[in-house]
């Protein structure tokens, strides 16, 4: 989707949010057999106290007047942990997660140099958008029933778009 706008969400827009994100992940909860998902059983109490910590970006897409998306990203020294990236079940795979996951890399400190995110291990598009974006697996976490893969992107690297389209270039021996 091109019409979408990407900003910073702040408390007032939380109600809003706490729909997006419980729409979003009812299907995560689904494909694992889990509705205790963290995403799920988190409170607009604690959503607002989350939003306000100085450590804590959280972006909202907006299609119009309607949050359609949102990213979490938890900023530490020189790296950033990702989460809670969500789009409403109606739009997904329309590129307003991936345009969310690009949009975040302007909001990271310039300290920043690596990004991670996790995902549950059976999650496969979600595992290939990732990758797409120049993220790689590093290792997986057994947690109760569940098994998360973890992905970090270290920035600076050339981006992933970007390598198909450099030249060609023949080198003498």
């Amino acid at each position: 989707m091109d019409d979408v706008r990407i900003d910073l969400l702040t408390e007032d827009e939380a109600g809003e949010l706490l729909t997006v994100r419980r729409a979003a992940f009812v299907t995560e909860a689904q494909l694992y057999g889990d509705p205790n998902l963290p995403a799920l059983t988190q409170s607009l109490t604690e959503l607002i106290a989350d939003i306000k910590r100085a450590d804590v970006v959280t972006l909202g897409a907006w299609a119009g007047h309607r949050l359609v998306g949102s990213i979490r990203v938890e900023l530490e020294a020189e790296k950033a942990n990702l989460g809670r990236l969500a789009v409403v079940p109606d739009l997904q795979n329309q590129g307003i997660g991936t345009q969310l996951l690009m949009a975040v890399l302007q909001y990271l400190p310039e300290q920043t140099k690596e990004v991670w995110v996790f995902t549950g291990q059976d999650s496969k598009q979600n595992l290939a958008m990732y990758a797409k974006q120049g993220y790689e697996h590093q290792y997986d976490q057994h947690t109760g029933d569940l098994t998360y893969a973890y992905l970090r992107r270290i920035l600076g690297e050339i981006e992933p778009d970007a390598e198909a389209e450099l030249p060609d270039v023949d080198v003498a021996p």
